[in-house]
């Protein structure tokens, strides 16, 4: 079984602690920055105001990226290369649904307070 470590990555200038097992931490903090770029771009177009507003929009485009890549079979065209999700993986899906639902719930725990 793989031993999770606690993995600290930067998203919007806030720092989120995040388990992840440690052969795939380099797959994390791709994909963190990834998010942050995306997230920054949404922010800085000033068309989405609020945390979670910018946070469920850059969802809805990694998710249609992610539906894209997988009807062609292959991965979203970025200048740093998300990790390989194969498509078929139901699992997978359900892992980064979660991950977005807490990451979600923490950025309205930090609007709130």
């Amino acid at each position: 079984m793989n031993q999770a470590n606690t993995v600290t990555v930067k998203i919007l200038d806030k720092e989120y602690q995040v388990a992840c097992p440690k052969e795939q931490q380099g797959e994390l903090t791709v994909s963190a920055k990834y998010l942050d770029k995306q997230m920054r771009t949404i922010r800085d177009s000033g068309k989405v105001i609020g945390l979670e507003r910018i946070a469920v929009m850059a969802a809805l485009n990694l998710s249609h990226e992610l539906l894209q890549a997988s009807e062609q079979g292959g991965m979203p065209s970025t200048e740093t290369p998300a990790p390989a999700i194969p498509p078929a993986d139901d699992g997978v899906f359900r892992q980064l649904n979660n991950k977005i639902d807490e990451a979600l719930y923490q950025l309205r725990q930090l609007e709130i307070g």
